[in-house]
């Protein structure tokens, strides 16, 4: 025999057919819980339970149960086996194991993508009613993204969502027993999903045109200046490289990239001379390295900004004509007598005064001549 007994009652009731109500008659009860959980009336054959029974912990109980004469302690009929069920009743919410969840969907994802599956567990009987059938909903996240009811799993819900517009989301997903019905328990967790970067922004120079004084004393090799590309997107994928594509200035400049800072750092390559040249012109271009074909649409990813670079003046010393003089005069000349002339130049104006004064750093060599 099975009982089927729901977890917050229990009443059954035992007779036999020897049984004609004048108390000769005496039931007892063995097996689970018999004395402690269940107990027997022994002269009606009334069984119930002494607390509340919880399926989720036992989900039925293996009772014997006999009829014997009060007088003779004799059985009247053979031991009888009770089963006793406790029915399912909705009394345990449903409950997701893990959480809070912590996932990324790359930024740019077609509608639709899936993004992770949750899955909440009801106690309660699957196979009895709706009390562990569990309906997901969004309670925060839309419209960005959505959760199929039945599965669970959370997709994206717009087309192209955009790292660079937002990069953090906090979804809060709930499951419903009851199949979602009125009255059903419920329980929720919250997923917080970051839109990983592609490379969809091309690097764009803030400005069209720059300028750079550079000193005509600039040392060969040096670093002269820097440039630099902004690139909205993160990592490899806002790597560039640097490149002098033409102008005047070409040959006498050079372009390096710092990968660390992702600048452009202008190097000299020849010596300037101001009073030769006193501008340059550099068309500079940066490009990505590392590009994803599915968005070349969005590109070029590239740009090209003008660098005029201005040669400052620096005041040289003054430049004798020659390297070296020899000049003759006769041993009997008279003091005060012009021995020569020597003439130095300034090389930043042809027009600027050159004081002489007598220097053992440059070299006059005089040969006495017999008068």
């Amino acid at each position: 025999m099975v009982l089927v007994i729901q977890s917050d009652t229990l009443v059954a009731q035992l007779h036999s057919n020897s049984d004609k109500g004048d108390g000769s008659v005496k039931y007892i009860l063995t097996g689970e819980g018999a004395g402690t959980i269940f107990i027997i009336d022994d002269t009606t054959g009334d069984i119930h339970s002494t607390k509340s029974l919880d399926r989720e912990q036992k989900t039925h109980y293996v009772l014997h149960a006999q009829a014997i004469d009060r007088r003779t302690n004799k059985p009247l009929e053979p031991e009888s086996e009770f089963i006793i069920k406790v029915q399912d009743i909705n009394d345990n919410a449903p409950k997701f194991t893990d959480g809070p969840y912590i996932v990324t969907v790359p930024e740019m994802s077609e509608m639709g993508t899936s993004v992770l599956q949750v899955t909440a567990t009801d106690a309660d009987d699957p196979t009895y009613g709706n009390s562990a059938r569990v309906v997901y909903s969004i309670l925060q996240g839309q419209p960005y993204f959505s959760v199929d009811p039945k599965t669970g799993v959370i997709r994206t819900a717009l087309h192209n969502m955009d790292r660079e517009a937002r990069e953090h989301y906090s979804v809060v997903i709930q499951a419903k027993d009851m199949a979602g019905q009125v009255g059903g328990l419920s329980g929720s967790t919250t997923v917080n999903i970051t839109l990983t970067d592609v490379n969809d922004n091309p690097p764009r120079f803030p400005q069209k045109h720059y300028q750079l004084y550079v000193p005509e004393s600039a040392q060969v090799g040096s670093a002269v200046g820097k440039i630099k590309a902004n690139d909205a997107d993160t990592g490899s994928n806002a790597e560039m490289k640097y490149t002098i594509i033409n102008g005047d200035g070409a040959g006498v400049f050079s372009i390096s990239t710092d990968k660390e800072t992702r600048e452009g750092i202008i190097l000299l390559k020849k010596p300037l001379n101001y009073e030769k040249k006193k501008s340059y012109t550099l068309n500079i271009e940066g490009a990505n390295t590392h590009l994803d074909f599915r968005f070349s649409h969005l590109g070029p990813f590239k740009d090209v900004t003008m660098l005029k670079i201005i040669v400052g003046d620096v005041d040289e010393p003054p430049l004798f004509t020659m390297p070296s003089y020899v000049m003759e005069v006769y041993e009997n000349a008279n003091i005060g007598t012009t021995v020569g002339t020597v003439t130095a130049q300034d090389p930043d104006s042809a027009n600027s005064l050159v004081r002489y004064s007598k220097s053992k750093l440059y070299g006059i060599e005089f040969r006495l001549l017999k008068g």
